[in-house]
């Protein structure tokens, strides 16, 4: 990884690699929300502190910068999924129809 530092593209390969992790999250949350509802949250709360204890135990700072950003990303994911349930019920999303009487019973 000296190579990042000798021609100073770290941060840019920092930089690319978050969109990327973002740009991921997005239709894992569609999915998630889709297949499993919101009870699936607390999957992302594991993966978020298991990538915070990753972050601080390696020394390398691209790979710790990379799973802080997954961790967080991860957090966000909780939030965004019952974003997510309400984007379903105003019809912006399809809703799964073997989950149907768990919507209704969030619209009442």
């Amino acid at each position: 990884m000296d190579w990042l530092n000798t021609y100073h593209i770290g941060g840019i390969v920092i930089g690319i690699c978050t969109f990327l992790i973002i740009g991921l999250f997005h239709p894992v949350v569609v999915k998630a929300e889709y297949y499993w509802g919101t009870r699936c949250w607390w999957i992302f709360l594991v993966l978020g502190i298991l990538g915070i204890a990753g972050s601080v135990w390696i020394e390398d700072i691209l790979i710790s910068s990379l799973l802080g950003v997954f961790s967080f990303s991860s957090f966000w994911t909780i939030k965004e999924l019952f974003e997510q349930r309400e984007r379903v019920l105003k019809g912006w999303f399809p809703m799964n129809p073997k989950r149907k009487a768990e919507y209704e019973q969030h619209q009442s």
